[in-house]
């Protein structure tokens, strides 16, 4: 799912709406050169902030009918730096989760806290320079990502629309023949095509939709094949202190799992109660 994500950041089938004034559109290259300022992942803008996720699975059937939904509703706060978040899950299926088990979570991170604190100290001058090329390599392949969303794809303006009484450009992203990406996602990209619903006035994406054109593989087909059809969609709107967040994502899947399993599945990420830094990692902050 990494790789739709990032893909999403950027193209987008929007729905449709009401077309905007009839005003002359933006310099394509302008536009573009603002937008690719400000384009980030998911990740990237979440990394600093304290969140509630509510996370849906749906099980669709052949005719994509519901045929079982679970719901998981943890917090998620920021991690170490260059490692992965700390989620803390309080609900499972509408039920809060006991507090003892709460309790042991919050216990084993603080042992992790603990243990993360006494290896800073232990560090030598070697450990830190390996640990800043590390991740100075892991940001030259996001910013490789990124271009590669303008290798692979054909932009083009298609029009004006209003979301939510902000203003936005339309546009859609064909993959070009003969690109030559660079990244690992970007390979993935030349398999998608989309449109984007981006901030007229604020250059940051709105709304985004990607549909899978061909059968893709993970890990050589061997541990899944993602189906052509595949769609995801992306939606991010200003919050708190005014910056643009991830507020929902969703994925509507059919593959191949394991070479054996065929598996049709919605799943939902909704995003709220951002908050800067930490939120005291405690389990506590109300759903």
């Amino acid at each position: 799912m990494r790789h739709l994500a990032i893909v999403g950041v950027t193209v987008a089938f929007v729905l449709s709406r009401p077309a905007a004034a009839q005003a002359p559109l933006p310099d394509l290259s302008t536009f573009l050169h603002e937008v690719r300022v400000r384009v980030q992942t998911d990740a990237q803008r979440q990394y600093d902030y304290s969140y509630i996720e509510r996370q849906r699975k749906t099980t669709l059937d052949a005719d994509g009918r519901a045929s079982d939904v679970s719901t998981v509703t943890l917090e998620s706060h920021p991690g170490f730096p260059g490692e992965a978040r700390w989620q803390c899950v309080i609900e499972r299926d509408g039920q809060r989760v006991p507090e003892d088990e709460l309790k042991k979570e919050v216990e084993k991170r603080r042992r992790e806290v603990e243990d993360h604190r006494r290896t800073i100290t232990r560090q030598t001058a070697d450990d830190r320079a390996r640990q800043e090329r590390d991740w100075d390599k892991r940001r030259r392949e996001l910013a490789d990502t990124i271009d590669d969303i303008f290798r692979v794809f054909e932009i083009r303006m298609l029009r004006r629309e209003v979301v939510d009484g902000h203003g936005a450009i339309v546009v859609s992203l064909e993959p070009r023949p003969g690109a030559k990406p660079v990244s690992e996602d970007g390979r993935w990209f030349a398999s998608f095509r989309g449109r984007a619903w981006i901030s007229e006035s604020e250059f940051e994406l709105m709304h985004a939709e990607v549909e899978a054109l061909d059968d893709l593989n993970i890990g050589f087909g061997l541990l899944a094949r993602l189906h052509q059809g595949t769609r995801a969609v992306f939606d991010r709107r200003k919050v708190g202190e005014g910056r643009w967040l991830p507020i929902k994502s969703t994925v509507t899947m059919s593959a191949r799992v394991l070479l054996l399993k065929h598996v049709r599945q919605e799943l939902t990420s909704e995003y709220s109660s951002y908050r800067r830094g930490a939120g005291g990692g405690s389990c506590i902050i109300s759903p």
